[in-house]
């Protein structure tokens, strides 16, 4: 029987003016007993048994949630928190962090969640940035069943740059109960410091990199890695994407100020804090991404900005594409020239695997296949403009590259071929980037792709001439793996890493696509080299095997095409 304990702080308290960045929208791996009874500081709790819901609010005015403790249902113990009277999907129970936790600190948090007749929710989070804007994510999705389900040890953190930060359940109008509210500060890990640096490793033959989110830069242990394997190159996983970077409001009064809604008005607010570590650590960025159908809002290919708008013209378009390509650079490089923004996905995913130009139409709020792009332009004839556009905007030194996901398909890829020598005759493109978003499967037998065929798509690109980047790596194992299934993902790691290895003249940076398994946006399936307690994984042993860091002075590799 659970006891009669009030909600309690047992930590100092941090006042206003913080923020929280979080996980990608996925349910995250498991947190290992080691890691998370290792901090065993519990920062705040409630079972709800003494009726007390008052560290809980809806979502604002227009939230018709009524909070209430209820006797009706409950995980142990009598009592649990009621959400009742909810309208809209996203009304709901909304848990503030920002007057309770310390910036630039992790935390766990652990809670149940019971649908009155069916359980259909998502864990999310909302904050606003520095511009005023709210941003929402999600931290686990698919909280669906007929009983109980449980939020197990979400990592949460949070910068002091952002401020009004909730935690929140979402999903349907059914009534819904919340029992076993915890939130824990994660314990400092030290890392593995006696293996060797990835960037280390081939410093020789390319830059390593990774991809990093605002949360990432308040968890230490994660930060420990990125500095000791990983600082060869950063990307941003979401925040210099166009959705991140373009301002509704902005570009709107702009607009009603000038009478001109085709210069589109931008922000690196969302990016800020990545940018500023970078700059201090003096780590190349490889920007992402500037043209790319999805995660950029409808609002931005119609009249005067607005959702429900006419869509724009294809010349109104071109001006509007070159505006922001170059608002986007002048604005990057005045913010931050010291830092050395050495290669940008110009145009991102514009091919189908058959190697057709997307479907028109729009994205809507729960995103699609379909281009806008291609809405406005009729096909892929945007993509020599946006090349166009960014060779002439670009600080001088960052390489310009088309970036696509299964690329190693024969459609797409003899597509991206086709398009990338056009490109390159017209001196427009620099490099592919193979996004390698990889599938270990069950055996190599089964892996998609097979090491083969990733190995023949190399060959294909290095025939161009042009540099070569990977710029997302990962490659998943089946859900709830074994070892035999990490055995598995090892082999298949040092295959593919092989195949790079030997392409090493051609290839001049190496993504992996996150750090740690459950920050991962792929986390069920554990497809990164190091796992949620921090730890090297047999894929990392696989890579590194049999290789020393090198010596000489460091050297890249160029865009000769040698390999093999």
């Amino acid at each position: 029987m659970k006891g009669k304990k009030s909600n309690r702080m047992i930590a100092a308290l941090m006042s206003a003016s913080m923020g929280i960045a979080a996980i990608p929208a996925i349910a995250p791996a498991a947190i290992s007993a080691e890691t998370s009874d290792a901090s065993s500081k519990v920062v705040f709790s409630t079972d709800f048994e003494d009726g007390d819901v008052s560290a809980f609010t809806n979502r604002g005015e227009n939230d018709t949630t009524v909070l209430s403790a209820s006797d009706e249902a409950a995980v142990s113990g009598s009592t649990s928190m009621l959400a009742s009277g909810r309208s809209k999907d996203w009304n709901g129970p909304a848990f503030r962090l920002d007057d309770k936790l310390k910036p630039y600190t992790e935390y766990y948090i652990s809670a149940k969640i019971k649908g009155r007749y069916y359980t259909n929710a998502t864990f999310s989070f909302q904050y606003t940035n520095s511009d005023g804007e709210t941003k929402y994510s999600n931290l686990v999705q698919n909280l669906s069943g007929s009983d109980w389900m449980s939020v197990e040890n979400v990592k949460v953190s949070f910068t002091d740059e952002m401020t009004d930060v909730f935690v929140y359940f979402e999903g349907g109008q059914d009534d819904i109960f919340i029992d076993d509210f915890v939130v824990t500060e994660a314990a400092q890990v030290e890392i593995e410091q006696d293996i060797p640096g990835l960037k280390d490793v081939f410093a020789s033959d390319f830059k390593v990199g990774t991809a990093l989110t605002p949360a990432a830069l308040s968890s230490k242990p994660t930060m420990d890695i990125v500095e000791k394997h990983f600082s060869g190159s950063i990307t941003a996983g979401n925040e210099m994407k166009p959705d991140a970077v373009l301002n509704q409001a902005a570009c709107q009064a702009y607009f009603e100020e000038t009478g001109d809604d085709t210069v589109p008005q931008i922000s690196f607010s969302a990016a800020k804090p990545l940018l500023n570590y970078c700059q201090k650590n003096n780590i190349p960025v490889r920007v992402h991404t500037l043209v790319w159908h999805s995660q950029t809002p409808d609002w931005f290919f119609k009249e005067g900005y607005a959702a429900d708008g006419e869509w724009v013209s294809k010349e109104k378009m071109l001006k509007r594409m070159e505006n922001y390509i170059k608002a986007y650079f002048e604005t990057l490089t005045e913010l931050y020239p010291d830092i050395d923004f050495y290669a940008c996905d110009v145009v991102n995913e514009a091919w189908t695997d058959g190697g057709a130009p997307r479907n028109p139409g729009e994205q809507g709020n729960g995103g699609s296949s379909n281009s806008a792009w291609v809405q406005v332009f009729g096909d892929n004839s945007f993509i020599e403009p946006a090349f166009t556009y960014a060779r002439k905007y670009a600080p001088e030194g960052c390489k310009l590259y088309y970036n696509d996901y299964n690329e190693y398909m024969d459609g797409k890829l003899n597509a991206i071929v086709e398009m990338a020598t056009d490109l390159k005759e017209k001196g427009l493109i620099d490099g592919i980037g193979m996004q390698s978003h990889l599938d270990a499967r069950q055996s190599l037998d089964a892996a998609f792709p097979s090491v083969s065929m990733y190995n023949k798509a190399l060959d294909k690109y290095c025939e161009l001439g042009l540099d070569i980047q990977v710029t997302e790596l990962d490659a998943t194992t089946p859900e709830n793996p074994t070892e035999a299934d990490f055995k598995v993902q090892a082999d298949y790691y040092k295959g593919i890493w092989d195949a790079i290895y030997a392409h090493k003249d051609n290839i001049s940076a190496v993504v992996v696509w996150g750090v740690t398994d459950d920050g991962s946006w792929r986390a069920k399936q554990y497809p990164l080299l190091f796992d949620a307690d921090y730890k090297a994984k047999p894929a990392f042993y696989s890579i590194v095997e049999g290789r020393e860091v090198p010596t000489p002075e460091v050297k890249y590799g160029d865009a000769d095409c040698d390999g093999n």
